[in-house]
């Protein structure tokens, strides 16, 4: 018997379950159409995304000299600590004086990374105190002003909103994404179960005569579960169809939001769109808990099949015990499967 990967208690690795080259896409457009800095990292602060419209007064000067990298790497850290404890994101101005926000991405209550992003102002600058920063962490005061320049207030409520937005969509996405990579790891061992069984039934019916007719309507049993997976599959199909359509959703809310340029135009379609795939995605849950309800009752008739077959023979033991084990996994599996369609 293999182990059950899938008890929930195992440690995700976002690279392995995402598609980085979605994100990537989707962060840029979204942080060239708000107007803001953005950038995703796993649980340890480790990027898994390139930096999208960092400013150059924060690359080159504030991060470029090491009393302000050290500042920034603290801010980063409590804003990270402080979203993780509330499990939403977090707006606030970091000790260079922009604004910045931290949103959690969260799987099944735990937090397993982060969107950092901002690098923007909320009002005129006051560059009697960004000279006195620029003194503090040793960059040339002029040089700091004249990057400063390049950023241009927005109001605080549209940072607001596209941190939340953020947050909702990568969210939205990142459990679509883990459910989707689940249901493909469960589908390849049904399938290596079913041709265990399917090579153990095999030996057995070249044992004994008697065994002939259980035999056929244990390959029609099993049958049934090699359409299960295959309607299984086809359900996995449908979510990456989720996440194709929530890759235009994200184009969409950067095109609405590069027409609107004011705070909330545009996220309210977004908003929207969202509810329609998360329709979608509980109508697919429902097919795979009938699917799971289809294959544990194909299941408990093969295992029956299987107990009365080892009555007729001492030499067919070590092959039912085998089957019997197969049938055990089988039977997890759709455990997890009918676990997985009634999660919210």
């Amino acid at each position: 018997m293999k182990e059950n990967v899938f008890s929930g208690q195992d440690v995700v690795n976002l690279k392995e379950i995402i598609d980085l080259a979605f994100l990537q896409q989707f962060q840029d457009d979204f942080a060239k159409s708000i107007g803001v800095a953005s950038i995703a990292v796993d649980l340890e602060g480790n990027p898994i995304t390139e930096p999208s419209c960092f400013t150059r007064f924060c690359m080159d000067y504030t991060r470029g000299s090491k009393e302000g990298l050290q500042r920034c790497a603290k801010c980063d850290r409590e804003a990270g600590e402080i979203s993780a404890r509330t499990g939403k994101p977090y707006v606030y101005e970091c000790h260079a004086g922009l604004v910045d926000f931290g949103a959690p991405i969260m799987l099944h209550g735990k937090q397993v990374g982060s969107i950092l992003g901002g690098q923007v102002l909320t009002e005129v600058p006051d560059e009697n105190k960004f000279r006195r920063i620029a003194q503090e962490i040793g960059v040339d005061p002029d040089e700091y002003i004249e990057a400063l320049k390049e950023i241009h207030p927005i109001p605080r409520e549209r940072i607001e909103s596209a941190a939340n937005l953020l947050y909702s969509v990568i969210n939205n996405l990142s459990k679509t994404w883990y459910q989707q990579s689940r249901l493909k790891d469960m589908s390849n061992i049904l399938h290596s179960s079913l041709e265990q069984i399917a090579a153990t039934m095999e030996q057995m019916a070249a044992s004994s005569v008697e065994v002939s007719s259980n035999q056929v309507e244990l390959n029609q049993e099993i049958q049934q579960v090699n359409t299960m997976s295959e309607q299984i599959n086809e359900v996995i199909e449908f979510i990456k169809e989720i996440a194709d359509e929530t890759r235009l959703l994200g184009l969409n809310a950067s095109i609405e939001a590069a027409k609107a340029g004011s705070a909330g135009l545009g996220f309210g379609v977004v908003a929207e769109e969202i509810r329609k795939l998360s329709t979608d995605s509980k109508q697919t849950v429902g097919k795979i808990r009938e699917f799971t309800k289809r294959i544990q009752e194909s299941v408990a008739k093969t295992a029956a099949m299987g107990s009365s077959t080892m009555l007729n023979t001492e030499q067919q033991a070590a092959a039912v015990e085998e089957l019997t084990a197969s049938v055990q996994e089988i039977t997890a599996l759709s455990e997890s499967l009918k676990a997985l369609a009634e999660e919210d």
